[in-house]
């Protein structure tokens, strides 16, 4: 398979999960009753990570290949680290810490709501780089 074709999928499947999680899974939560929440969300964060983290660290995998393998692409490979790497910090300083605090807190609805509108950020990040790869690929 080309790696073109591997990293559109990649950058794809990442796109169609964040709108999917954005529009459907977060606002569903609210509408949890607070005794089922805490158990179900758990669940939710372990089997939503053993889907998500493949596919980000494949992103990083990817990178570093066209940085390698197309150094005549320079700047959209920099692009490319640069929007990947703003996914993994909003991640890790914005998404792991809501979730940590859903898992803790009783007003789940306040957190909900925090994490709706948080994480259009991911959402627009996933989305660019899915225009970026059809812009450089396509």
């Amino acid at each position: 398979m080309k790696t073109e074709v591997l990293r559109l999928a990649i950058d794809f499947g990442l796109v169609v999960l964040i709108w999917m999680v954005q529009l459907l899974i977060y606002p569903s939560f609210k509408w949890m009753s607070k005794e089922t929440f805490q158990s179900w969300h758990r669940n939710y964060m372990q089997r939503m990570t053993f889907i998500v983290a493949p596919l980000m660290f494949a992103q990083i995998g990817l990178c570093l290949y066209f940085f390698y393998y197309y150094p005549d692409m320079f700047m959209p490979n920099i692009t490319y680290a640069l929007l990947i790497a703003s996914t993994w910090i909003s991640t890790f300083v914005i998404f792991i810490p809501l979730h940590a605090r859903l898992d803790k807190e009783l007003n789940v609805v306040a957190h909900c709501d925090r994490l709706t509108r948080f994480n259009w950020i991911r959402v627009l990040l996933w989305t660019s780089i899915l225009v970026l790869d059809f812009v450089l690929l396509y």
